[in-house]
């Protein structure tokens, strides 16, 4: 049961990590269209390249957000590794102890 525990533990840590993911994505979308709008104050006449641009730039940020949440729901309702992680975890609780 140790085990088990032990490997649920390090799997809601990684999920945690990659929900973190979302947070920098979140974070770097609020950059680029802080950037863009500052840079259509400055040249109003190119606003629809600019604009077109901002939008590339946050469709291609907001994978990486979308990509951490499906990993992170991965690891905690799916978690296919499962068995083989608890069967390491055991191997090594029975090396080390």
């Amino acid at each position: 049961m140790e085990a088990l525990a032990m490997v649920i533990v390090a799997a809601q840590y990684a999920a945690a990590l990659a929900v973190f993911a979302g947070v920098i994505t979140t974070l770097g979308q609020a950059q680029i269209a802080a950037k863009a709008i500052e840079s259509i104050a400055r040249q109003p006449e190119a606003r629809g390249s600019i604009s077109t641009s901002m939008i590339i730039g946050l469709a291609m940020a907001e994978t990486n957000g979308i990509y951490g949440l499906v990993v992170s729901m991965l690891l905690l309702f799916v978690n296919p590794l499962l068995d083989r992680f608890v069967t390491m975890a055991n191997a090594l609780g029975q090396y080390l102890g």
